[in-house]
């Protein structure tokens, strides 16, 4: 073989391989051998994601990433993200992990890899006690405030009646304001954010009025990325033994997060 093809050969071989190792790499790898994890975050959804005085995030998902960042022995980067962009952020790598009220579905199983769940969450529909609803179906002819692409707006896309004007705003906090400003009259969304919205507009006299899905919040991970899944089920599973997740649902909820699903 002529010695000049012979180098072309074996350099064309060589970057083939550094490729493949490269790829063979995976999230966990890479986020050890940089020291660092980027973890997508809520900061429009108290408790489990807010700006402090200090206008820093905190809540819950913000104390869960710290946790797996500590017990990973890595510095983390929290990525702020909305319900609409959480899952493509982790879907082009601008995230490792996705911590932000997700609840687990056949849909988004399709996309995206889930952890065990690491905190309760449950979703429902609020509204003023005149206003009389008990069933998806008592939706009809009313205005529903929802968050796009959030679980409720799947939910309720799904079963609210056809004569239902479903009123989706880009995230929580421009769909709790419309509710609290009558642009809507009906509120969906997680119970622990409604609870806030109730106690800091009293005057609104709204109540729950029917469960729309009892949704645990799970951890998102990109497709295939086993290794990073596995070690975050670790670092989960240690902390409910160890009480850690009870703590944060105490801190954050007000109660113990209790038996959650694998």
């Amino acid at each position: 073989m002529n010695p000049r093809r012979h180098l072309i050969t074996l350099l064309a071989g060589a970057a083939l391989l550094a490729t493949g190792a490269a790829h063979a790499q995976g999230a966990l790898d890479a986020v050890l051998a940089k020291k660092q994890i980027n973890i997508a975050v809520p900061t429009d959804f108290p408790p489990y994601g807010l700006v402090g005085t200090d206008m820093a995030p905190q809540g819950l998902d913000v104390d869960m990433a710290r946790l797996i960042a500590t017990k990973l022995g890595v510095k983390l980067e929290l990525v702020p993200v909305t319900s609409a962009n959480r899952i493509p952020y982790l879907q082009t790598k601008k995230a490792d992990l996705v911590i932000s009220t997700l609840g687990k579905n056949a849909e988004r199983e399709k996309v995206i890899d889930f952890t065990a769940a690491y905190s309760p969450f449950f979703q429902a529909l609020f509204a003023a006690k005149g206003v009389a609803i008990k069933a998806p179906a008592d939706l009809a002819g009313k205005t529903v405030g929802v968050t796009r692409g959030a679980i409720e707006d799947l939910e309720l896309t799904k079963l609210a009646p056809p004569t239902t004007d479903l009123k989706r705003f880009e995230d929580n906090n421009a769909t709790v304001s419309a509710f609290v400003s009558g642009q809507v009259q009906v509120l969906a969304t997680g119970a622990s954010v409604a609870a806030i919205m109730m106690t800091r507009n009293p005057q609104l006299g709204a109540e729950l009025k029917f469960v729309l899905k009892d949704s645990p919040n799970f951890i998102g991970v990109a497709k295939g990325e086993d290794k990073l899944r596995l070690r975050v089920n670790q670092i989960i599973a240690e902390a409910k033994a160890s009480g850690d997740i009870d703590k944060m649902a105490v801190k954050w909820l007000g109660r113990p997060a209790g038996t959650l699903p694998e």
